[in-house]
């Protein structure tokens, strides 16, 4: 019944429409109020369920149609489309079925094609994968048919409104007080950074998170493929995007070509949202010719695998001996964060380790964090607490506290040993 309603409704709103002139918001909630009264004059509908009915017609003119509420849950942290008829999302770590769905393939291309348009992105049969945002920064990844074999297959990661802070972080026990004050020292004393973990473990959170201790005064140029970093508290920032290439000609510029011009930009600090492929060579190369401080993220099992992963990355775009690889991650490198997903679907740091040096053609690794569990693995078991086990190697790194600045070499400090602190 609401359905047959919500089609009329739209039907005359849509032939009520001046087409010849942008119309704005106020103007057409207008004619859907006069069409909803003329419409269900006869019959009784309570005061509540006729908004509703409003809108929905309002969300299918001009806005996301079926997924509109669901954008608008701050609650909802993932939305999944699998064709017109399936819509999943995720609320509180559960995922679960959604009551609406798309009227029909073509409604549902039009939502495509609106959100695509936004950030001059194309998807269309011969470009079927896209990557995109929404204009809240939400994270979007569309797949057409018939390479998704049931219709068009809509992924949205949505963030916070307003990013997370480390002491929301501290509060939800994803870090300890004690590794976050390390990583605030850290952070100051541009450590080049690297946070990993697998999908949906809360790495660009945790990046975002990290930037709100980046120095005020300092420039900093992000690097993403689709923009969805949120730096907190820097005025000298500089946002770049990829492009994709087109049909028309446009050429496509990657990660790589925004690194490679990022270095011409008077960077005091390059953030890469994520290294994915042959960038990791170019951000390899920044972080060794001076442009120390950086931070990026990197989907890895643990810190050890991640660092395969680079060299795999690297070998992608150069072809350069093992051992010149790992001396670049060694000497580029210096802080890996680990993190993870536990069984009860929260979001931890799961380790902090230090790059160490090179050990007969191995990295090596310094744990400083790790999460300790009561028993057994984590995997395991969702109790657990980030616990102190290695000392930091200053090795001739500057580190600022309280605007001093202060030189150690070759000594290890513990984090109550860090002046200051």
């Amino acid at each position: 019944m609401d359905l047959n309603y919500t089609n009329e409704i739209r039907a005359r709103v849509l032939e009520r429409m001046d087409l010849s002139r942008e119309m704005s918001d106020e103007e057409i909630e207008e004619l859907i109020g006069e069409e909803t009264c003329r419409c269900m004059r006869a019959e009784k509908f309570s005061v509540r369920e006729r908004v509703r009915i409003e809108q929905k017609v309002f969300n299918s003119l001009r806005k996301l149609d079926a997924l509109q509420e669901l954008i608008d849950d701050s609650q909802v942290t993932e939305i999944m489309v699998n064709g017109p008829k399936r819509i999943f999302y995720e609320k509180d770590g559960q995922v679960c079925e959604w009551g609406e769905s798309f009227e029909s393939e073509e409604k549902m291309q039009d939502v495509i094609q609106q959100i695509v348009g936004r950030h001059n992105r194309v998807v269309n049969q011969s470009t079927p994968i896209v990557d995109t945002r929404l204009m809240d920064g939400s994270r979007v990844n569309i797949v057409l048919s018939p390479i998704a074999i049931d219709g068009a297959a809509i992924t949205i990661r949505k963030f916070p409104e307003k990013p997370f802070r480390m002491e929301e972080l501290i509060r939800r026990g994803a870090i300890s007080m004690e590794a976050a004050e390390l990583l605030e020292t850290l952070v100051h004393a541009r450590y080049s950074i690297l946070v990993s973990g697998g999908t949906s473990s809360g790495k660009t959170t945790f990046l975002n998170a990290l930037s709100q201790y980046i120095p005020e005064d300092e420039r900093v140029i992000t690097i993403e493929d689709s923009a969805e970093l949120q730096i907190q508290g820097v005025r000298n920032l500089v946002r770049l995007e990829t492009r994709n290439s087109n049909m028309e000609g446009v050429a496509a510029i990657t990660i790589r070509d925004l690194i490679r011009s990022a270095l011409r930009m008077r960077p005091d600090r390059i953030v890469v949202g994520e290294c994915r492929g042959a960038e990791a060579f170019d951000m390899l190369q920044a972080l060794n010719t001076g442009h120390d401080g950086g931070l990026s993220t990197a989907h890895g099992n643990s810190s050890r695998d991640i660092l395969g992963r680079l060299e795999m990355m690297v070998l992608m775009g150069m072809d350069l001996p093992l051992s010149a690889i790992r001396q670049q991650i060694a000497s580029g490198i210096d802080v890996i964060v680990h993190l993870g997903r536990l069984p009860d679907k929260s979001r931890r740091v799961l380790e902090i380790v230090e790059l160490d040096g090179i050990c007969d053609g191995e990295i090596m690794l310094s744990p400083l964090y790790q999460l300790k569990e009561c028993e057994g693995d984590w995997k395991l078991c969702s109790v657990g607490s980030l616990k102190h086990i290695g000392k930091l190697k200053m090795a001739g790194k500057q580190y600022c506290v309280d605007d001093r600045v202060h030189m150690q070499d070759d000594v290890r400090l513990p984090v109550s040993a860090i002046p200051g602190r």
